[in-house]
């Protein structure tokens, strides 16, 4: 089974990844593991090709939950994929968990795969701006051709559901 979850910063895709990925006993990748090569002295940018052959092999296997907030080279993922959750929670949310998030890191209660400074802070909130008018239209594009296995999410509860609606459909897959 294939999930790719898509959302801006703050949407909660880590999380939610994560918890699908205990309920349902599939590997979890986030995308921006494939972007960046994860460094103690600072994170590396990788390769077009290396960043699009790391993509590759994953999707190839047979089961993964995907996340990101990446698109174009991430379109074989939709593709392939047998569900595709859309986490659009609201803005103003998303803000609110930036924030949580940046206290939390800098008070070492929360793991971050990067370093978390001012800068990448106060980056954020223009990164969810910037999805919020520019990337999300144009993940709702990518999605029309495969319309039938886009779910929108936009609460915790709704997550939660989802979880428990279909972690008995993917049981019966792997047994």
């Amino acid at each position: 089974m294939k999930i790719y979850i898509v959302g801006s910063v703050g949407s909660g895709k880590t999380t939610f990844a994560r918890r699908l990925s205990k309920t349902l006993d599939l590997p979890h990748y986030e995308t921006d593991n494939f972007v960046w090569q994860r460094n103690k002295g600072g994170d590396i940018r990788n390769s077009e090709e290396m960043r699009n052959e790391l993509f590759q092999k994953v999707i190839l296997q047979e089961k993964w939950i995907i996340e990101g907030v990446h698109i174009g080279w991430t379109e074989a993922a939709i593709e392939v994929a047998d569900n595709i959750l859309f986490l659009d929670v609201p803005i103003q949310k998303r803000k609110w968990r930036i924030i949580k998030r940046y206290i939390l890191q800098l008070l070492k209660l929360e793991k971050a795969n990067y370093k978390p400074t001012f800068i990448i802070f106060k980056r954020m909130f223009g990164w969810n701006l910037y999805f919020e008018q520019h990337m999300k239209p144009e993940f709702l594009e990518a999605f029309n051709p495969h319309k039938e296995k886009v779910v929108y999410l936009k609460t915790e509860l709704e997550m939660t559901r989802w979880i428990e609606q279909n972690k008995s459909k993917y049981a019966s897959l792997e047994a």
